[in-house]
């Protein structure tokens, strides 16, 4: 039971932080509809990047730059983004700025949830640990870092929605990209420094939140019209 706790609870913990702290608040139906998309793309990130790893594989390319830039952070970003654009786009309680922040920390941590009961109960003995071992670990660098991804993604996806079209849409795509590859690469390195990088962004996503935040606030009213 403390293993499965472990292995789920951080994610929870940082959607319920980040909708919490939204003043008009989404609804539960909703936010858990992101996050059960976001566990469905799972199935399709597995066996996509499962393909790419294989494919790449063959001209001799750098396995950390495989796994890094050429599979799970094209494939796992590009999934989330399709389902911030066809599903939560369209949705009528995405009615505000903030909301991308919300819903992309959404469905990064539903992928992020699936995702990491896969390592834990699967890939323990691969990483040579115990699973309990790997689930607090995890908790601590790879569930923070979708959560992250996710940020980045709802805040350059809210900009493209709600105040001005120009690259926001690239950037809502490309800088998790960076973000993610940048990541899978250092964790392959130096765990300290995967954690230096992951508090740095961490720093700089949260100011950039808790300025929406401040907007938000000042609010009477939820709705606001996308361009």
């Amino acid at each position: 039971m403390s293993l499965l706790l472990v292995t789920i609870l951080p994610s929870i913990l940082i959607v319920g932080f980040i909708v919490s702290a939204d003043k008009f608040k989404e609804p539960t139906s909703a936010i858990i509809k992101v996050f059960s998309y976001g566990i469905l793309i799972t199935i399709p990130a597995f066996f996509i990047n499962t393909y790419l790893g294989n494919f790449f594989s063959t001209f001799g390319i750098n396995e950390n730059i495989i796994s890094s830039f050429l599979t799970a952070a094209p494939v796992e970003e590009g999934l989330k983004f399709i389902i911030l654009f066809f599903v939560v786009y369209n949705m009528k309680e995405f009615n505000e700025p903030i909301d991308g922040m919300v819903y992309g920390v959404t469905v990064s941590l539903g992928f992020a949830t699936l995702e990491n009961f896969y390592y834990v109960y699967a890939l323990a003995d691969h990483f040579e640990t115990k699973s309990i071992y790997l689930a607090i670990l995890r908790s601590f660098s790879a569930i923070p870092a979708h959560g992250l991804f996710g940020a980045f993604m709802g805040y350059y996806f809210m900009k493209h929605s709600y105040i001005a079209k120009k690259n926001n849409l690239d950037l809502a795509i490309f800088i998790p990209f960076l973000l993610h590859g940048f990541y899978n690469y250092l964790v392959t390195i130096n765990f300290l420094l995967t954690l230096i990088f992951l508090i740095i962004f961490w720093i700089i996503i949260l100011r950039l939140f808790n300025e929406l935040r401040k907007s938000q606030i000042k609010k009477k009213r939820e709705f606001e019209k996308k361009i």
